[in-house]
Parts: C-alpha cells; sequence; structure tokens
C-alpha cells in the first residue's frame, strides 16, 4: 500500500497570492510607462502649456497647438481617465465636451520655476527610450552611448528638472546654511561651477548674491550656447560667463572662493582627474562643494524610491555615458559616499564632509585640503 503527502494548499495559496501580485506590479509598471508616455506627448506638443487660455474641446486644442483634432482627442480623454484632466460634461458628443487642466496639475506641468515642475522626467525617461537598441548593443560589448548621441532630450530635462532647485534654494537655502560659505559670498566671491549645464545654478547664485561673479565651465557644446542665453536673458553678462571647456585645462590656480560641481562627478570617466582640478582652483583658501545623488551609503538591497529611481538613470544614461569613454572608472549614477571619498582621497584631498543640507534627492559634500 502507497502513500501520499498531503497537499500543503495553504503554501500553494501564498505563493500563488505572491505570483498574482508581482504581476500586478508589472502590470502598474506598464500602466506608468504608457502613462509617461502621454505626458511626453502633452510636453512637446504644447498640449498642457495650451489650457492657460481656459478649456478646451478636442478642435480648441487641435487649433491652439496646430495638430490633428483626432489625436487631440484621444489625448484629452487618455488624460481624463489617467486623472490629469477634469471633463465638465463626458456625456456630450466627443467633439463637444469640454476638457480642463487643474490648477494643482498645471503646478507640476506647465511651471518651470516651480519646485513642483517633475514633468521633466517625461522628456528625460521617454528620451532615453529612444536609445535602448543603442544600450542593449553597449551592454553585450562593454562599451558606451555618450551624452552627445543621446541629443536634445535628456539634456534639456537634465536642466529643466534642476532649474527650480538651483534658482530658488542652492544659494539662498543651502550654501547660505554653511556661515562661512555664507559669509564669502555675501562679501562678493568668485565661483567656479564645473560642469555647468544650461548655467541655472550660476544664475541662481549670482541673484542670490549681487556681489558674486561666477565662471561656468562645461564640455558639452550645445549645452554651453544654451548657458549663455540664459545668462543673458537673466540680464548678468556682467558677472556670469560660460565657457566651453574641459576643467582640467582651466588654468586659473587659486583663484576661486568656491568650487563646485552639482550632480556630474558620477557622470565624469575621470572624476579623479577633476577634483584634482578643482583643489587647484580653489587654491588653499578656496572652498569645494560637491552635489550628488543622496543615496545609501551602502547596498543594502532594501526598497528605496531615490535608489530605484538613481538605478534606473545610471541603466540607461550615466553608466552608458560614462562608458563611453577610453579608460572610464564607470562610476554610474548611484554614487556612493565611499565612492567619492576614495576618488577625493586620490585627488589630494584631506577629508570629505557631508553637508548638513536636506534634499530628497541630494547630498551635498564639502571637500577638505
Amino acid at each position: 500500500m502507497t502513500t501520499t503527502e498531503p497537499l500543503d494548499t495553504t503554501a500553494a495559496g501564498e505563493f500563488d497570492a505572491k505570483v498574482d501580485a508581482f504581476a500586478e506590479k508589472i502590470f502598474g509598471t506598464a500602466l506608468a510607462a504608457q502613462e509617461l508616455q502621454a505626458a511626453y506627448l502633452g510636453d512637446m506638443l504644447g498640449y498642457y502649456r495650451a489650457f492657460a487660455d481656459g478649456p478646451v474641446t478636442a478642435n480648441d486644442l487641435a487649433d491652439r497647438t496646430s495638430t490633428a483634432p483626432r489625436y487631440a482627442r484621444e489625448w484629452l480623454e487618455q488624460q481624463t481617465v489617467a486623472g490629469y484632466l477634469t471633463c465638465a460634461n463626458p456625456d456630450a458628443a466627443a467633439g463637444e465636451r469640454r476638457f480642463e487642466l487643474p490648477a494643482v496639475h498645471a503646478e507640476v506641468l506647465t511651471k518651470p520655476d516651480s519646485l513642483a515642475h517633475v514633468l521633466p522626467l517625461a522628456r528625460f525617461v521617454c528620451g532615453l527610450g529612444k536609445h535602448l537598441d543603442a544600450l542593449v548593443d553597449a551592454y553585450r560589448t562593454g562599451g558606451g552611448v555618450s551624452w552627445a548621441e543621446l541629443g536634445e532630450d535628456p539634456r534639456e530635462a537634465q536642466a529643466a528638472m534642476n532649474r527650480p532647485m538651483f534658482l530658488h534654494q542652492l544659494g539662498p537655502e543651502y550654501l547660505a546654511s554653511i556661515p562661512d560659505l555664507q559669509a564669502v559670498l555675501t562679501g562678493g566671491g568668485r565661483v567656479a561651477d564645473i560642469g555647468a549645464g544650461y548655467g541655472w545654478a550660476a544664475i541662481g547664485l549670482a541673484n542670490a548674491y549681487p556681489g558674486v561673479t561666477v565662471d561656468a565651465y562645461d564640455l558639452d557644446g550645445p549645452s554651453i550656447e544654451m548657458a549663455r542665453r540664459n545668462i543673458a536673458e537673466a540680464g548678468l553678462t556682467d558677472r556670469v560667463t560660460a565657457t566651453r571647456a574641459d576643467a582640467g585645462t582651466v588654468q586659473r590656480e587659486g583663484e576661486y572662493d568656491l568650487v563646485m560641481a552639482l550632480e556630474c562627478i558620477h557622470d565624469l570617466p575621470d572624476p579623479v582627474t577633476v577634483l584634482a582640478t578643482m583643489r587647484r582652483l580653489a587654491g588653499p583658501d578656496g572652498a569645494v562643494v560637491v552635489m550628488d545623488e543622496n543615496v545609501g551609503e551602502h547596498f543594502t538591497g532594501e526598497h528605496d524610491d531615490v535608489e530605484r529611481m538613481m538605478y534606473g538613470f545610471s541603466l540607461t544614461c550615466c553608466l552608458a555615458d560614462g562608458l563611453a569613454h577610453d579608460g572610464s572608472v564607470g562610476t554610474g549614477t548611484v554614487m556612493r559616499p565611499p565612492t567619492l571619498e576614495r576618488y577625493a582621497d586620490q585627488a589630494g584631498y584631506t577629508s570629505v564632509e557631508i553637508l548638513p543640507i536636506e534634499n530628497d534627492f541630494f547630498r551635498f559634500y564639502r571637500l577638505h585640503q
């Protein structure tokens, strides 16, 4: 006579429930990706900005944006079921339905200087999605996809994402909280901004401290051209300059009271050389400040939304950009404090201090000579 083990229905049920939960996670991720793509369309086509003139029908939106009415209608309906827009008369004929962008949503989607303006994330993520084929090849070969190859979407989105913080918080809130830096800047110091991008940090500091002069450096030509335009529009050409240059070639030893590199060290193929250049530019009396991602001090494998986002950027942008250059150290977006400390030590600094500045996404370091 043979016997069989009783079926463990409880364990089987728990397994099935976990399978279902994970399948739901993937479904939710796909849904979020579709909504981000729709937000990208809304941004690039000017759909969100068109609501500045009031509620719209599909024909109104098409007229205001010079787009096709049928596409406008589908987008309006999708945005409504996704919770971005409201519709006052959903039972009306399709062409007569009137859609509105709530003021709260407009703050997030249409106000580029608002600290709540996160719409550029859609452009960043969707723009990187255009290069997935090249990324697949890079993963297979160990090569890279450079910032120049990634094109306008990531470049412009990166600048737009940091713009509100650089304009409104960097100077008057963050650096002002460090007494000796506040004293230097209030007294009209000279600042070097390494990896300046579109110039928003330089502009923000110059606006916050009327006596400060800022020299902005970046190797990316299109970024420097845009920085010059932004500086001119801000009326700051007398105190802020933008120069296309490899930071390592700048010959201004000891001329700066503050040398800063904001969210760029992790991108560099050779961060040690740049950090050494920053030390040289600051001289024995200047301050060196680095802002980079606010990730955990060590990898734990635990769920963390900031690290999820930073790893996402690393997989599709920063690591591939870094590895596109010969001899790259391949830092990636998730640069933890011990990694920066190692680079700083190799560059000749004596210590790295984490500054008491609170920000969900960024950590501020001071490198001491």
